[in-house]
């Protein structure tokens, strides 16, 4: 039996782990937002870096993202393994339909793996939760962590959806949010 698993984070353009296809699609009822704390790749614990997860919505609401195929049994397990620790903050996993067709009405593949960070605070005490764009951007700007600063992540991520011909507003508005507080803060230590 070949495992799925769908990445709609780092994992669009990192996926760390050997796989044998990795599909570019949709799966429906949910929404990208950066209501997760990181506070072991993208940020600290005194300064928690804001990475994305997914929450449910309408069910027309499409997330865009690549599913990744992984066959040979001895792979699945390196591939969980990796994942396991890379996502133990994300306290969920969900098994979702996953579609490569705008149209279409039966999924591309069935029972496809995805890790998400819920809003349940007993369960994931990293849950940072809904907040202003310009609030979220402040809080990327100041983050880094073991894995580099949290606009990389957010500039990253932004990059790898628009090369798969995904226009996420939310994460386009939060990286030109970024962006323009960080030609503030140049200019500002320019003209200082």
């Amino acid at each position: 039996m070949a495992m799925w698993v769908f990445g709609y984070g780092s994992l669009v353009w990192k996926a760390g782990f050997n796989f044998d296809e990795r599909l570019v699609g949709f799966i429906k009822g949910y929404r990208r937002v950066f209501y997760q704390g990181s506070t072991d790749h993208r940020g600290t614990p005194e300064f928690p870096g804001r990475t994305v997860t997914l929450e449910p919505a309408d069910p027309h609401e499409v997330c865009w993202g690549a599913a990744y195929k992984i066959t040979k049994k001895e792979e699945q397990e390196i591939a969980l393994t990796h994942l396991e620790v890379r996502e133990k903050q994300y306290d969920k996993k969900a098994y979702v339909d996953f579609f490569t067709e705008p149209l279409a009405t039966t999924p591309t593949v069935s029972g496809v793996m995805v890790y998400i960070a819920s809003p349940d605070k007993k369960a994931n005490v990293n849950y940072l939760g809904p907040a202003s764009i310009q609030d979220i951007a402040k809080q990327i700007v100041q983050a880094e962590g073991p894995s580099g600063p949290n606009r990389d992540y957010l500039f990253q991520l932004e990059k790898a959806l628009l090369q798969i011909g995904c226009e996420d507003e939310h994460v386009i508005g939060l990286a030109n949010e970024v962006r323009r507080i960080l030609s503030e803060s140049e200019s500002i230590s320019h003209n200082s």
